[in-house]
């Protein structure tokens, strides 16, 4: 049970990556993508029907943390605190621009509303990212199993680090990128015309710079956590996790240049899942690193709740997944095919 919950929180963590992120990639791209009005309309209608339900599972694995993981969720979000305020706070933002910015036909209104679309779908990639690399580079945790960040420090991993350093930086920069690549794909699936070339042709330039900064976070993970190359040795086989990274990338290079935007969305959001299980595998068993001494690391062993609790919790967590799984297979095949040129049709 313990080794099925771990990943089954791995496993949505992967989807709230794979669906809302493409969300994000369109918000990042929002300001510099659309040349005028009408194209701005066009991007936030391509994610208009879905963005919302696709945040869904960020709430669930929250949820799913809570009863799974007491410890880790109480020790994280406490820790965190601070991060997660600003995170709370700019999903608000990107939802309150994003239902708004029609219901007044005024330009200033509008370029506000815009303007506070791009500004936080940017800020959300880039603590994502970090938020990911604080968990891989680990806390300070105490005797009691918390713990506090700042913002920064000195930008040094260290025993007592800030919530941005040059590592956790990096992070942030590779899912800012990855998420745009993430999202002009969307784009070229959902758009014609000049914008679909143009969101085409987006990607080749933003892709050199995510293998370039894939590489460059892949180095620094070993070189701030070289334990996290321990269940590799152990198991070698395993290597097919980095060597499938290097093909999803290759994959979305190929299948943009032919003109096959399905596929190489799929090719991306592989990458964005064997980023994940790369990192999860890194860690396991471990959930929370501790810089303050392995000992006080949270573990699968310390942090698992009561048999009771986890047999019942999968039994309505199967159901919620099956009602998740239906709600957006239903909404997905509804909202499919290109975006018409018509205002009020999606």
């Amino acid at each position: 049970m313990q080794i099925l919950w771990f990943w089954l929180v791995a496993i949505m963590i992967a989807a709230y990556v794979v669906f809302d992120g493409l969300d994000l990639g369109v918000g990042v791209l929002h300001l510099f993508l659309a040349r005028n009005e009408e194209e701005r309309h066009i991007l936030t209608r391509s994610i208009g029907p879905i963005w919302d339900g696709n945040e869904v599972w960020l709430l669930a694995g929250g949820g799913t943390l809570y009863f799974a993981f007491p410890w880790l969720y109480a020790s994280a979000f406490s820790g965190f605190y601070l991060p997660l305020m600003i995170v709370l706070w700019l999903l608000m933002l990107r939802g309150i621009s994003l239902e708004l910015r029609n219901h007044l036909n005024l330009g200033v209104w509008r370029s506000l509303l815009d303007g506070i679309f791009g500004f936080s779908s940017i800020l959300l990639t880039i603590f994502f990212g970090a938020a990911l690399a604080n968990v891989i580079r680990g806390v300070p945790l105490q005797a009691d199993g918390y713990f506090f960040l700042p913002l920064w420090t000195n930008w040094q991993p260290g025993i007592h680090p800030g919530i941005l350093d040059w590592y956790t930086v990096i992070g942030g920069l590779v899912a800012c990128v990855a998420l745009t690549v993430h999202g002009a794909l969307w784009l070229t699936i959902k758009t014609t015309g000049d914008l679909e070339l143009r969101a085409r042709r987006v990607v080749t330039p933003v892709l050199l710079v995510l293998v370039l900064l894939t590489m460059v976070s892949l180095l620094a993970t070993i070189r701030v956590q070289p334990a996290s190359l321990a269940n590799y040795l152990a198991y070698p086989v395993t290597f097919v996790v980095p060597v499938g990274v290097v093909a999803s990338l290759a994959g979305v290079w190929i299948y943009n240049r032919i003109k096959k935007p399905l596929r190489a969305f799929l090719c991306s959001s592989l990458y964005l899942v064997l980023m994940l299980v790369g990192a999860c595998w890194g860690l396991f068993p471990t959930l929370l690193p501790a810089t303050t001494g392995a000992d006080r690391s949270i573990t699968l062993s310390n942090a698992i709740s009561g048999s009771y609790t986890l047999h019942i919790g999968l039994i309505w967590w199967a159901i919620g997944m099956a009602l998740a799984a239906a709600y957006f297979t239903f909404v997905y095949w509804m909202f499919r095919g290109k975006l018409k040129p018509e205002a009020h049709s999606h």
